[in-house]
């Protein structure tokens, strides 16, 4: 069981729902690689497995800081990595899940990432910055000091182009550099969900009516309550910022979840420069076809290879 199972693709197209049933066929538990599942009270907008779900099979990094705290690229590398050792200790199969395409390839290509602690007043220079200038200021400046860096950050990421110019301040070097890659030990199956283009918007979107009807509109509104404030990075996520300025009066309701809808299609594109239907680890399945007994021959194969 010494091996990893990973399984991608766009949002909402139904990796937790395979991830379950993958771990209950071989003993498996679940780790999350979403990066906004990690934070507590954030369950409606960030499509968080349910509770039922979460008693059926054990699963890892979720509901692990409160929405205000600072995270990293780093430490959830560091805490799946030990997660992963403690399931294989315990002679059970790791099945790493999400669409975070940053928290995927850090563990599945073994990243090496600079350990450069976050400077709060750098990052709020830069994104005051961004606010008067564009994110596109901040991408040009990265550009001329690291072009290699540049290819590997979108130019509308702000906080990975903000990180990679705090790592050449803090340390003088070039932040692609300091990017290397050290592959787990272990063999890794790569497992991809995806479907036509047009059927998963349609998909995107039931999802999106499903959060509202669900109370996504009072989760955020209880979210305000705690005093989490709008312009945390938590908060300014896809749903959550739509639905506080419909709270704030900005917008209507309607006009809220047609941006919550256009914004995720945008975000499913993105999530497909990080996962390219071409690249030839990833096994690719359509969640319209019959898929789930060749993925369970898949994963037999592949354990008993490794095993």
């Amino acid at each position: 069981m010494n091996c990893l199972i990973a399984v991608i693709g766009p949002t909402a197209v139904g990796k937790s729902k395979l991830a379950i049933r993958l771990a209950q066929d071989f003993n498996g538990e679940i780790i999350n690689a979403d990066s906004r599942q990690i934070y507590r009270f954030m369950d409606i907008g960030t499509a968080k497995p349910s509770k039922a779900d979460r008693s059926i099979v054990t699963h890892h990094l979720i509901d692990i800081i409160d929405p205000d705290e600072p995270f990293s690229l780093a430490l959830h590398k560091d805490l799946a990595e030990k997660v992963i050792a403690d399931v294989h200790q315990r002679g059970k199969l790791p099945i790493l899940v999400g669409g975070s395409g940053l928290y995927i390839w850090s563990i599945v290509e073994g990243w090496l990432i600079p350990a450069v602690p976050p400077d709060i007043d750098f990052r709020q220079r830069l994104e005051q910055k961004a606010k008067e200038k564009g994110a596109s200021a901040l991408f040009e400046e990265l550009r001329k000091i690291d072009p290699v860096a540049s290819t590997r950050i979108m130019p509308t990421n702000l906080r990975r182009i903000i990180r990679a110019l705090e790592i050449h301040q803090a340390t003088g070097k070039l932040p692609s550099q300091l990017w290397h890659k050290q592959p787990p030990s272990f063999p890794v199956l790569l497992i991809g969900l995806t479907t036509d283009r047009q059927a998963l918007y349609t998909m995107i979107d039931a999802r999106v009516d499903e959060m509202i009807a669900s109370g996504l509109v009072n989760e955020v509104t209880e979210l305000i309550y705690r005093g989490y404030n709008l312009v945390l990075p938590s908060m300014s996520g896809i749903g959550y910022r739509q639905i506080g300025l419909f709270l704030q009066g900005k917008i209507a309701l309607p006009q809220a979840v047609q941006q919550i809808k256009y914004e995720t299609h945008q975000f499913a594109r993105r999530q497909y420069a990080w996962f390219h239907l071409k690249d030839t680890r990833i096994n690719w399945f359509d969640v319209y076809g019959n898929i789930q007994e060749p993925i369970n021959s898949l994963v037999e194969t592949f354990l008993n290879q490794t095993g």
